[in-house]
């Protein structure tokens, strides 16, 4: 990542990627030589979001680039800056003045996202990567550790669930522990009934060597408790309610939520905030076999609550609640659960919009403006109180799906919420983990969505 990153020393030499705005792209062209002015107007270059032109020189070699960097009213985005997989080797530098719009930090903060190859399973490639000497009002560092966190997460994605179960994620977040020096428990397998029964009951029907557990990280000696949960499902066949194969094909993601929470743990640990943060992640694979749980079950949680089986493809509130009761018995300042939860909050949002839920208004308002200033979208939803309703079950407190199919990212997070009573604050997120196409900067694959959005406003709300 770091080799992506020319000393800001180096600008002088560098070839120059002009960022165009839509609105300033005739007078750029105008004022280009001659020559680049009618290569520009035979190749229609109108600086769309993501467009790229590259300016030749006499000798036939790159000499500069125009970059589209889209309406100057647009929203701030990583887009503009996302061209370390498309531009030839050597050093480069952005130039802003026909984009004054665009954020240096997110321009570069694109460049080195857009590098992200997932090749663990490819033969080596061997391509040079072009450079970016960074403006130098820009904090690099701070910038390569976000990206360093994103692409750890991505990868997590990524890998298939044959080599990503539980006890692998676990190992993952145990290196990532070592790393920084944070402390790290383990609790698997049968061990689990006494403090985390739901987890355990989920898991137990997976193989043994992909027994369920739930990891517990601990980094940070001072200041607020900050406590991250992440839904650790490995791969999800849905259970005895089995998903058909059309929905099975993507379920390596439906862990999407632990790799975001240790994305956004490890941003905390690289800038050494000063909290005590904690991360737990329940991790499973809800599969089928003799000892899986059943439709009808009903499960004793950690929090003491009983739970009615609806359904056993929503599994993952199941495991989340018994990792929220343990978060919130600390009655942390900040606990927030990133969740791969319902295909309800993307058939309303899509999968570019993760839904985010708080009772907490001033804590919604300010992490929407971060969301859209780091250009890493949430979008709120209510915690509707009048749906708790179709949640009642007959013969327990709760059960895990609403008796109707409406409003279904807000009837899980409602179940969510009975199991969060003493944190200051609570924020649940319910994010799709992929880009089911790429973008500039967002390769198609697997994605840590609003970690950056998080870490952002741990680092300006709750530390300030």
């Amino acid at each position: 990542m770091e080799d992506l990153l020319a000393p800001a020393a180096s600008a002088t030499a560098a070839r120059e990627i002009r960022l165009v705005a839509r609105t300033r792209c005739r007078e750029v062209l105008e004022a280009l030589p001659a020559r680049w002015a009618a290569w520009a107007k035979s190749a229609d270059f109108s600086a769309r979001p993501g467009e790229l032109l590259l300016l030749p020189a006499e000798d036939g070699e790159v000499a500069a680039v125009l970059a589209g960097a889209g309406a100057e009213n647009a929203p701030p985005s990583i887009a503009p800056g996302a061209l370390a997989d498309r531009l030839p080797a050597g050093t480069w530098r952005f130039v802003f003045d026909d984009a004054p719009h665009v954020p240096p930090a997110l321009a570069v903060l694109g460049w080195l996202l857009s590098a992200y190859r997932f090749d663990h399973y490819r033969g080596d490639e061997n391509r040079e990567l072009p450079r970016l000497a960074p403006p130098e009002e820009v904090d690099s560092e701070s910038l390569l550790a976000q990206a360093r966190a994103v692409c750890f997460g991505r990868n997590l994605v990524n890998t298939p669930a044959l080599d990503l179960g539980p006890a692998e994620l676990a190992d993952q977040a145990r290196a990532l522990a070592e790393e920084f020096g944070a402390e790290f428990r383990e609790v698997s397998g049968a061990r689990l009934r006494r403090g985390y029964p739901m987890v355990h009951a989920v898991g137990m029907a997976a193989a043994e060597d992909r027994a369920p557990r739930l990891v517990d990280v601990r980094w940070g000696d001072a200041g607020p408790r900050v406590t991250l949960v992440g839904k650790g499902v490995c791969f999800d066949t849905g259970g005895l309610d089995i998903k058909p194969s059309s929905a099975m094909r993507l379920m390596k993601k439906d862990m999407g939520g632990a790799a975001t929470a240790l994305a956004c743990a490890r941003m905390v640990m690289e800038h050494a905030l000063p909290v005590r943060l904690r991360v737990l992640v329940p991790a499973v694979e809800n599969a089928v076999s003799g000892p899986a749980f059943r439709p009808g079950d009903v499960l004793r949680s950690r929090k003491g609550l009983t739970v009615e089986v609806g359904n056993t493809d929503a599994e993952g509130r199941l495991i989340l609640a018994d990792a929220l009761a343990a978060a919130d018995e600390e009655e942390p300042a900040l606990l927030v659960d990133f969740a791969t939860l319902t295909g309800a909050a993307r058939v309303a949002l899509g999968p570019q919009l993760p839904a985010m839920f708080t009772d907490d208004d001033a804590l919604a308002a300010r992490l929407a403006d971060i969301a859209r200033a780091e250009d890493d979208p949430l979008w709120r939803l209510p915690l509707w109180k009048p749906y708790m309703e179709d949640l009642r079950s007959d013969i327990a407190d709760t059960n895990n799906i609403a008796a109707n199919g409406f409003a279904g990212a807000i009837t899980a997070a409602l179940f969510l919420s009975r199991f969060v009573d003493r944190a200051g604050a609570w924020l649940h997120l319910d994010i799709f983990g992929w880009n089911p196409k790429a973008r500039p900067g967002r390769p198609c694959g697997g994605e840590v969505q609003g970690a950056r959005a998080v870490f952002a406003y741990i680092r300006e709300h709750v530390v300030s």
